[in-house]
């Protein structure tokens, strides 16, 4: 029997995440270093890996990153500490520093502040599936290896800042307003767009894991009321949010209007598909977006392709159809054109007022000739681990008959298209949650669909 805590929710598909000091504590953070070493020196039979190790906003955070560090160390790895910084920066030194192997993101992302949780990277790559499994087992067996390593501070903001100085040194100042959240976002936000050639209003740009002022999901919107107000007070552009670790990007328009992840998303498709180069590339979305999304990239030369939901595996899938874009509607925004394929929403930002500066339009004038369609934003039940699964193998159970009613996809959970609208139901991999959403064309169809659905649902909550 473990004498540290270890619940085995937390290995989830894309990442490992719980409550701290219920699902998990510091010494299974230790174990978890450990694990990691042994699973690289594995896979790449390196015995002595160099790993980054970064971490968010929550209280919690820097003493799990001590933790892990002392499983690294202890097993003859190599750390890189790199402080409070965005997951996108976690990723960012896989690519850019030299020899590295692996990286942690100690981050709970925007669940609430009793939450945390790993990001884990092997290589250039955010391990999902299978590969979190296979730290599980390492965990259980105690399969470590026994050496002594070593340990560094070192600040990577000056490469990262370097880079996007670089790339954005002729953008168009605009008045833009952030809200960081008091999220890992504050810790480098106002330089990020400095370098950039921008001077924006920043939101609860300093990092407290306490959350005092709102929750830091953007893509709900009873947390963009601040940003909503400042961008009508001060006439600006769009206002751009950003969760807990800054790989979401919440935005809403100069009118103080939300703008939905899978309606960002048109908005880069669109630019990217009418670069030359990139006529006929592949658009990756998630089972949640839109229809509209899927209609718009083929209509604008490209070839969509509907994905599951889960950042590792969009950047997985973006990866292997060498495609230059992709996303999802929880406002994860991954650029592989110009950029490394992950999801950075710092960067996704300074895209987006790439493009209003050179069309010298607002988004709802981009996005005014979209199809008009009536639908909920992503609709989140809590529930249990166990019922979340009872419930979306109902529906399957429903819709697994052929029909000239509908077309059922199973992909991830279950999304059932009809002649006039989607509906959508799939276990949510972070958290004991039920995900669904409803789309139609008109809003007695979008009545119907959703109760079709929910009568399902409903008895088994």
């Amino acid at each position: 029997m473990n004498s540290f805590k270890m619940s085995s929710v937390i290995f989830r598909e894309y990442d490992i995440r719980g409550v701290f000091d219920s699902d998990f504590d510091l010494e299974f953070a230790t174990h978890l270093g450990k694990a990691l070493v042994s699973f690289i020196s594995k896979t790449n039979n390196n015995k002595n890996p160099r790993i980054t190790i970064g971490y968010d906003a929550r209280l919690s955070s820097p003493s799990i990153a001590q933790a892990l560090e002392e499983g690294i160390v202890s097993s003859g790895g190599h750390v890189i500490r790199l402080g409070l910084i965005t997951s996108p920066i976690s990723y960012f030194s896989t690519f850019e520093l030299e020899n590295i192997e692996g990286a942690f993101m100690v981050t709970g992302s925007h669940n609430p502040p009793e939450f945390n949780g790993f990001k884990i990277s092997v290589g250039k790559t955010t391990i999902h599936g299978n590969d979190i499994k296979t730290l599980e087992k390492i965990i259980t067996s105690q399969d470590y290896l026994q050496s002594n390593g070593s340990a560094e501070d070192f600040n990577i903001f000056p490469q990262y800042l370097e880079k996007y100085k670089k790339e954005f040194s002729n953008l168009k100042k605009m008045p833009i307003v952030l809200d960081c959240g008091n999220g890992a976002a504050g810790c480098i936000a106002r330089e990020l767009y400095k370098v950039a050639g921008q001077d924006p209003e920043i939101l609860f740009e300093q990092p407290d894991g306490t959350f005092p002022n709102h929750h830091p999901d953007p893509t709900v919107e009873k947390n963009l009321k601040h940003l909503k107000e400042a961008v009508l007070k001060s006439d600006a552009i769009a206002g751009i949010g950003f969760d807990g670790d800054a790989d979401r990007i919440g935005v809403v328009d100069n009118e103080g209007k939300m703008i939905f992840g899978d309606e960002l998303l048109i908005l880069y498709s669109r630019y990217i598909l009418n670069k030359k180069d990139y006529k006929g590339a592949k658009i990756i979305g998630d089972v949640k977006c839109s229809d509209r999304l899927y209609a718009d990239v083929e209509k604008s030369g490209g070839i969509p392709i509907m994905w599951k939901t889960g950042h590792s595996l969009i950047k997985e899938k973006i990866k292997t159809e060498e495609s230059p874009f992709g996303g999802e509607l929880s406002g994860h925004i991954f650029f592989a054109d110009r950029n490394y394929g992950y999801d950075d929403a710092l960067y996704a930002g300074l895209r987006l007022i790439e493009i209003l500066s050179e069309t010298n339009k607002t988004i709802s004038e981009l996005l005014a000739d979209l199809p008009k369609v009536y639908n909920t934003p992503e609709i989140r039940v809590d529930t249990t681990e166990e019922k979340k699964v009872e419930i979306v193998n109902a529906l399957k159970e429903k819709y697994k008959l052929t029909s000239v009613d509908y077309l059922a996809n199973f992909q991830d959970g279950v999304r059932v298209s009809f002649k006039d609208g989607w509906a959508l139901a799939r276990a949510s991999n972070t958290q004991p949650v039920l995900v669904l959403r409803f789309e139609s064309t008109n809003e007695a169809s979008l009545a119907t669909i959703r109760k079709e659905f929910e009568d399902v649902v409903s008895p088994l909550l």
